[in-house]
């Protein structure tokens, strides 16, 4: 990438301090836990993810000038901490290092640290993400950021761990190390901090808007077909990601073109996500990205933009196919997001935690121990071979994640049973086993009602009712729409999210986009003209405000 090179020096500079701070401070570290004494300056803000790091003994700041105010009139740089309330990852790096008094102390003594809610603050995350993977070649989240204090990003990553492994410096060597650059270079890194804010206002222009030619369709399936899995189904190989606007496009791909290959591709992606670990075969749901590239091994948050979205390809999958088994998936995602991600008053939650007691997966792992308790020898029989639970397991300590290890055909003739009698008996088996399952402590929910999202839902359900002739789809598309123009637009304004009876921040561009859309998909499912009319006025009132 053009002008990397200063930021390449950057790091080597960073790599360079660790090394000399190796055994500085970071050998007598302990990892010791803070109690919760007080109350930090997130005390009273209403993002469940900032309110999670309310206790913290690290004094953080939310985004705001007051942060950046003392940092300057201290001197100090900034420590920028983005995340959202379901990460795992940002779990474990606040209670590793954010809850860690000795780490805390030195976040404290060198930098103005500050905490951002992506969810709530996509704007700051985007650009410091794009600083981050321009300085590194990557990114994710929890995302970790060296600032000026002027907001200008000179040194990042995502995960540090407390202290040096597996390749990664230790979170407090880090600290230590930046705190004596920033003592000791600190023009080097203001400057080299200026320049990678200069890409960033100012990236290489884009190409001349152009009619989007049958080349460059091709050239995009060519594109897809080139990080095709054959085997697996998907993209790439892992982390392996849904991408269902991918899927998506394919589809239109193929609706144009005939191309034969794009529907063959889709089909096996659908069909390997829904055999797999990643979807959820007693309570429906995608849970967000495999770690495998078999779809085997979930990365278990579930969020709300991927049921919308995937509810959606499996539905346009379905009206190709006129497969049931897509419908059906489509369905089951539906009836979990309103079933157990609906707000009182008919919005939609933002996402489902990965982890529950304290560990990633716990309410979705299951023992051959526990199937017994729950169903007969028959069901349990049944339902063990076909969703490959065994004493070995397929995940840590011996549990197992659900998943499609022998099709029907097989089962009959392991079973001798016909096809459905066996579909029947694990129907069945799935119910018992969902209702004991609802029994465990679930994993923690964030219930932000964010505008961009629920647009997103309301499209799919909209869509999906209509599909499907299912009118009570349509019923929760119409009851989340009128709670978000009735309740988050305010003073002539959208805004950006609902929860606990306030709302917060001003709508981004995405999120009068996805609105607009759900609006209209909602107005020819229903032909009720009151949602093309709000959807006109929110169309030229976004175009008013993100127009450049």
């Amino acid at each position: 990438m053009t002008g990397v090179g200063p930021y390449v020096s950057l790091i080597w500079l960073f790599l360079t301090c660790l090394g000399e701070f190796a055994s500085e401070g970071e050998e007598e570290m302990s990892i010791k836990a803070a109690g919760s004494k007080h109350a930090n300056r997130l005390a009273g803000e209403s993002s469940p993810y900032l309110l999670q790091h309310a206790k913290n003994p690290v004094d953080w700041y939310p985004w705001g000038e007051v942060a950046f105010e003392r940092a300057r009139a201290e001197g100090k740089p900034v420590f920028l901490s983005i995340g959202y309330s379901t990460c795992h990852w940002c779990h474990v790096m606040s209670h590793e290092s954010f809850e860690n008094e000795d780490i805390a102390g030195i976040m404290n003594e060198h930098f103005v640290c500050v905490k951002v809610d992506r969810e709530q603050r996509p704007d700051v995350d985007q650009i410091y993400m794009n600083a981050v993977v321009m300085m590194t070649g990557s990114g994710g989240w929890p995302l970790s950021v060296f600032l000026t204090p002027e907001g200008e990003p000179f040194y990042g990553g995502t995960y540090f761990p407390p202290k040096d492994v597996y390749g990664r410096p230790g979170f407090g060597r880090v600290l230590l190390s930046v705190a004596e650059a920033w003592k000791n270079k600190r023009q080097d890194l203001v400057d080299s901090a200026g320049k990678l804010t200069g890409y960033l206002e100012n990236p290489e222009p884009a190409a001349a808007t152009a009619k989007l030619s049958q080349e460059t369709l091709d050239k995009a399936f060519q594109a897809f077909r080139s990080t095709f899995d054959d085997v697996n189904g998907g993209f790439g190989d892992s982390p392996k990601f849904p991408q269902p606007t991918n899927l998506s496009m394919l589809l239109s791909y193929w609706h144009r073109t005939g191309d034969a290959q794009a529907l063959q591709m889709v089909e096996q992606t659908l069909e390997a996500m829904a055999d797999g670990g990643i979807y959820d075969h007693l309570g429906g749901g995608f849970h967000r990205y495999a770690t495998d590239a078999r779809w085997l091994v979930p990365h278990f948050e579930k969020m709300l933009y991927d049921q919308a979205l995937l509810s959606k390809v499996y539905l346009q999958a379905y009206q190709i196919t006129a497969k049931e088994r897509y419908a059906q998936t489509a369905r089951d995602i539906f009836d979990y997001v309103l079933r157990d991600m609906t707000d009182p008053g008919g919005g939609f939650y933002s996402a489902e935690d990965a982890d529950s007691e304290g560990e990633e997966g716990t309410f979705y792992l299951w023992e051959p121990d526990q199937i017994a308790d729950v169903l007969d020898e028959n069901q349990a029989a049944l339902f063990n071979a076909r969703y490959g639970v065994t004493e070995k397991g397929n995940f840590e300590k011996g549990k197992t994640i659900l998943n499609v290890a022998a099709p029907i055909e097989q089962l009959e003739q392991e079973f001798g049973k016909d096809r459905d009698l066996i579909v029947k008996t694990l129907s069945a088996a799935r119910k018992k086993l969902f209702d004991n399952r609802e029994k465990r402590i679930r994993p923690h929910r964030d219930d932000k009602v964010i505008t961009a999202w629920n647009g997103l839902m309301i499209s799919s359900l909209a869509y999906g009712g209509t599909v499907l002739d299912e009118k009570p789809y349509i019923r929760a598309a119409e009851r989340s729409a009128e709670l978000l123009l009735n309740t988050l637009y305010q003073n002539g304004r959208l805004m950006r999210y609902y929860r606990g009876g306030r709302q917060v921040e001003k709508a981004f561009l995405d999120d009068y986009a996805f609105l607009i859309m759900g609006l209209l998909d909602l107005y020819e499912a229903t032909f009720d003209i009151r949602w093309l009319i709000e959807a006109r006025k929110l169309a030229e009132e976004m175009v008013e405000l993100f127009t450049d």
